[in-house]
């Protein structure tokens, strides 16, 4: 689905065919390939013919190859601005024969062309203009008769009406609504175009040797016969198509499914497909914002431009028919049968690699890796059974379920990511085309039982996706909230929420919401650390910063929720400078319940001035409290700076670190056209985790029985590099490890279970119960995107070295 809250971008591509060895440049008179004709009047008023032709010659005793060239095309008096149009060719010119070019199609005329060899877009002048034949798809760039003359990819040039690029002494005359420009019949030529090209009745012959009105060419003229491409055909065995840019005409299919909301279109399937598993036999037509007029088993033949839609720029593309006219012929055809997605017919590899590159020209393996799978099957009618759901629904009426059921699965129904390597295969986003019912709000490990069927679509927020024409029943699996025990006497508690840019503004709903995870599902923690709050007018840019209103209100709520009356500290951050929602100056905070545990403040910390660590003879202490690590660094460009507190419970000193890393934007999708993807965000976050594990360091360097606890959104995985440089030399365990495997994720994302947020701990913090408290990641229903999590520590117990 096109979001219109999110960049896009259409773009048509010209296919780079494999090249023929290069003729001479054209100031060598061809003997084998030519421009024999070239009428640009086609559909113009007084025209008898709907459209302009490019006709080529072969005037050899073989075949001539047009493998990787194409016809271009450039104005008469090109102006700076002016570029060569390019149509993209195939096939060959047979000797002494001859191959027609379709070009743009006019809303005049009453005599269509004989059946096209090719066909384009490009709408030619019918008085003046330049036609190169050009061995490459790619535009040229020569504007002038000489430098085009020093151009080794052009084979012939014809310049007609007042044509600055043309050959020989000047470009040929006459041409008009009515009259092209054409060779003799030797195809003589002298590189001299007014000498070997002369005016007269437009004549389009194509390699069958039909003219117009002949019978035989059919395809352009009776729109109820197919032409002569198919949709494999536009398809091919690669990401992209091999038709890409060209205008194709009369593809036949029948209609599997129409989309009337969001992206308009439908899509079409070849119900005789061919005998490659590479090359898909549907096709999306993209009607832009009109709603289409066909329905569901309609037997169509449709006419448009083939292009590779780029959801964004680092997604796959979508192979589609833009511009498109399409001819019902019946309706109400048994649709294609629907291919099956299980784990038996999706493989366990999930996408080929090309050292970073695009795998966009790659051969597709479709019985050897998922993704390339599911690209063999884009635009198909797919069906899956009784599929548990992994990814809960959202916003956009989009849920996630696995066809594999075994594929790493949670305890709690969801599937987990757990290394870079193999991302899970079994994966895959559904949608519903039925706009006239409710999406069903499912949670993590309900069901769609029964059968869901529809075209296979892709989409950059989540990959490849079901477009369903029938919808799965959901069965309700009853997954619940989880609650964390409460934490004994001697027990600190330290907690950490990502409460998802919570302002002073906000529904009094969210505030209610969020205060129970914190006062009922974590049972009230001695110390919690918020992320994501933002300043008292949210959004608002006008250079607030405080937070105390947004505070007042959600420690007003957690009372309510029956929790204690939470005191507060945290450090303002500079307006606009922390990254985030523009406006919102999010910032992490610490919340404590005075009656368990005390604060110790130190002023003088603010924006612009971090905290550090004195060795004293009671041990290390901070310069300030609360304080920020390092802030001026350029590790926290546009970026959360780390919150320190020095808190004291049961007479122990207990350091806090309260971190929000830099989000994940701009690093390439796991499903996208680079592979394996860039995680350019990942250097920011190791020089982040570099940061705060060296302020670690300096604390246990003061004392090495420091007791510090350090969680937060790092934005990262148990597995990743950030969290293997916030843990170098030791200073921290990441608490997240301790858990059993498949029960380490804190966080839901396209259907991946996994860990974004983590509580680590020092060495002297050695007896700990440490709990990630599941209560909205996998829920339809969320207050915030993240679960919070929570570690009890006996602190008289933990150990001195």
């Amino acid at each position: 689905m096109r979001r219109a809250a999110y960049p896009l971008i259409s773009v048509s591509v010209a296919s780079a065919f494999a090249m023929t060895a290069l003729p001479a440049a054209y100031a060598t008179p061809s003997a084998t390939a030519v421009i024999a004709e070239v009428y640009g009047g086609g559909g113009n008023s007084g025209a008898t013919l709907t459209r302009d032709f490019v006709e080529l010659g072969n005037a050899g005793s073989a075949a001539y190859s047009l493998a990787g060239y194409s016809v271009q095309y450039l104005p008469g008096s090109p102006s700076a601005s002016s570029q060569w149009q390019v149509t993209a060719l195939s096939g060959a010119v047979a000797p002494g024969g001859r191959f027609l070019v379709a070009e743009s199609q006019g809303s005049g005329g009453t005599t269509a062309l004989p059946t096209p060899d090719a066909t384009g877009t490009i709408a030619m002048s019918a008085t003046t203009g330049t036609i190169a034949l050009v061995s490459g798809t790619t535009a040229l760039t020569c504007k002038t008769a000489a430098d085009c003359a020093a151009d080794s990819r052009i084979v012939d040039v014809v310049g007609y009406g007042t044509a600055v690029v043309r050959e020989g002494s000047g470009p040929v005359t006459g041409a008009s609504n009515t009259a092209s420009v054409s060779r003799a019949d030797t195809l003589a030529d002298t590189d001299d175009n007014a000498a070997d090209l002369a005016a007269g009745t437009p004549s389009p012959v194509n390699s069958a040797g039909e003219s117009p009105g002949s019978g035989g060419g059919g395809g352009d003229g009776d729109p109820t016969q197919p032409g002569t491409v198919r949709i494999h055909d536009i398809q091919g065995t690669t990401r992209k198509s091999p038709l890409a840019g060209q205008a194709v005409a009369k593809v036949p299919g029948i209609v599997t499914g129409v989309r009337t909301a969001g992206s308009k279109g439908y899509w079409i399937q070849d119900p005789t497909p061919d005998a490659d598993p590479r090359t898909s036999e549907g096709v999306f037509v993209y009607t832009g914002s009109a709603v289409p007029t066909v329905a569901v088993g309609d037997s169509v033949l449709v006419s448009g431009k083939v292009s590779e839609y780029y959801p964004s720029s680092t997604s796959q593309s979508v192979t589609e028919l833009d511009g498109a006219t399409a001819t019902v012929l019946s309706s109400g055809n048994a649709l294609p049968a629907a291919v099956t997605l299980d784990a038996a017919s999706v493989p366990d590899g999930y996408i080929p690699t090309a050292d970073g590159g695009s795998i966009e020209s790659l051969a597709l393996q479709p019985d050897v890796y998922a993704q390339d799978f599911y690209e063999s099957l884009e635009g198909m009618r797919t069906t899956f059974a009784d599929a548990r759901v992994v990814g809960a629904s959202d916003a956009y009426g989009e849920l996630w379920v696995t066809v594999k059921p075994d594929e790493n699965p949670t305890p709690r129904g969801g599937t987990l990511y757990s290394s870079y390597e193999q991302p899970n295969t079994g994966r895959i986003e559904v949608m519903s085309l039925d706009t006239t019912i409710a999406f069903p709000a499912a949670n993590v490990g309900d069901e769609l039982s029964g059968a869901t069927t529809g075209p296979l679509d892709y989409s950059t927020y989540g990959g490849y996706n079901v477009q369903a024409t029938q919808l799965g029943t959901l069965v309700d699996n009853g997954l619940k909230q989880e609650v964390t025990r409460r934490q004994k006497g001697d027990e600190l508690a330290v907690a950490t929420y990502n409460v998802e840019n919570l302002d002073a503004l906000d529904d009094q709903e969210k505030f209610d919401r969020l205060a129970e995870g914190v006062a009922v599902n974590l049972n009230s923690p001695d110390i919690v650390a918020l992320e994501e709050i933002q300043d008292d007018n949210g959004a608002t840019d006008d250079g607030t910063v405080t937070a105390e209103a947004t505070l007042k209100r959600f420690t007003d709520a957690i009372r309510a929720a029956g929790g204690p009356r939470y005191s507060w500290r945290y450090v303002s951050p500079e307006n606009d400078k922390d990254g985030g929602e523009p406006g919102g100056n999010i910032r992490q905070v610490f919340l404590f319940n005075p009656k368990r545990v005390s604060f110790t403040d130190r002023p003088g910390g603010d924006a612009t001035t971090g905290t550090s660590v004195v060795k004293t003879r009671k041990g290390a202490q901070l310069t300030y409290s609360p304080g920020r690590i390092d802030p001026t660094s350029d590790a926290w460009d546009s970026s959360r700076k780390p919150l320190v507190g020095e808190f004291v419970f049961h007479g122990q000193t207990v350091f806090v670190v309260a971190n929000h890393f830099v989000s994940k934007g701009g690093d390439q999708p796991l499903h996208g056209r680079y592979q394996p993807p860039a995680r350019s965000s990942e250097t920011q976050r190791a020089a982040q985790a570099t940061e705060v594990n060296t302020f670690v360091k300096s604390l246990l360097k003061a004392d090495k029985d420091a007791k510090a606890v350090v969680l937060g959104d790092l934005n990262d995985y148990d597995f990743s590099r950030t969290v293997t440089d916030l843990t170098d030399g030791g200073v921290l365990t990441p608490l997240i490890t301790t858990l059993p495997a498949a029960e380490r994720y804190t966080y839901v994302y396209d259907g991946n279970s996994q860990t974004l947020d983590h509580i680590l701990t020092s060495p002297a913090v050695t007896h700990i119960d440490y709990d990630v408290v599941h209560i909205n990641a996998e829920f339809a229903d969320q207050a915030s995107d993240h679960d919070p999590q929570i570690v009890r520590i006996d602190v008289d117990k933990c150990r001195k070295h």
